[in-house]
């Protein structure tokens, strides 16, 4: 089992001063939020990775649909290698009927984004290569130049890709499927009635973990290395917290991800995540 911590708010002095004391502190991965219109989550982590030498970097998490799938490469492949190889790269749809997070444009519709998602995934294993290429999409293309000028950004220490987790909206094997074919699974729980995302319990997650297991055989996939992620949030000062941990670790889970999200009071946050860090990872025996 690894540990993550995802810093809720905070700007990139917050992510270079805070990380190191992950680090120090035990735990595994370091996150940050992305936002379409706020600090930017890469400039932070690129402030993290100067400032610690072991611990996972990453986003918790990039709404990739909204994003250009280039300028995404460029940046995870920038802070790949100046971190040396350590970054996560966490995606998803991005959230949905909420206006706070569609002031710019409007919301295409989960099916356009989920057409959006699956062509930016294909592009970044292009992306991440020193190499011109093609790409004929929906909505996306890339036409092959023989020598680019200036040449393609440096891909990333970590090959063929970076580790790619997704989101996957369990039953839905559509959205299954797409996870399960990366580098990682960020649950969901989809209640059958209402179609909105519903309480994940570790006994769904660990009934997502067997199609996953038969998915990925089917495409001679191995389970080695993909990892289940799981989030929720303990306190510093909890003596049990291990126990909110143990039934996640039991029903299949690699990760665990603290993320407490119940604040963006900047002042708030970075106090309660100094706190929460120099605790320690929830660790189970």
């Amino acid at each position: 089992m690894k540990y993550g911590f995802v810093m809720a708010y905070g700007g990139a002095r917050d992510a270079a001063e805070l990380a190191p004391i992950a680090e120090e502190h035990g735990w595994d991965g370091f996150f940050v939020w992305e936002s379409i219109w706020g600090i930017d989550a890469w400039v932070m982590l690129g402030a993290a990775a100067m400032t610690t030498q072991r611990i996972r970097l990453g986003t918790m998490l990039t709404p990739l649909p909204r994003r250009k799938p280039w300028d995404v490469a460029g940046q995870v492949s920038t802070v790949d290698n100046l971190s040396g190889g350590r970054v996560i790269l966490s995606v998803g749809l991005g959230v949905t009927g909420d206006d706070r997070f569609w002031l710019f444009e409007d919301d295409p519709g989960r099916k356009t984004r989920a057409e959006l998602m699956d062509e930016s995934l294909e592009m970044l294993q292009h992306l991440w290569r020193d190499e011109p290429f093609e790409y004929s999409g929906k909505h996306y293309r890339s036409r092959k130049i023989a020598e680019l000028n200036p040449p393609a950004p440096p891909p990333p220490v970590q090959q063929p890709r970076v580790p790619t987790w997704v989101v996957g909206g369990w039953p839905r094997p559509k959205s299954m499927r797409r996870a399960a074919l990366q580098d990682g699974w960020l649950p969901n729980y989809v209640a059958p009635a209402g179609g909105e995302p519903g309480e994940l319990t570790p006994e769904l997650l660990a009934d997502g973990i067997d199609w996953i297991r038969r998915e990925r055989a089917a495409h001679d996939l191995s389970m080695d290395g993909y990892d289940i992620v799981a989030e929720g949030n303990t306190r510093a000062d909890d003596p049990n917290a291990a126990d909110t941990v143990r039934p996640w670790a039991e029903a299949g889970a690699t990760w665990w991800i603290d993320a407490d999200w119940s604040s963006m009071d900047r002042d708030v946050v970075r106090q309660a995540a100094e706190r929460r860090l120099k605790a320690g990872p929830p660790r189970i025996d």
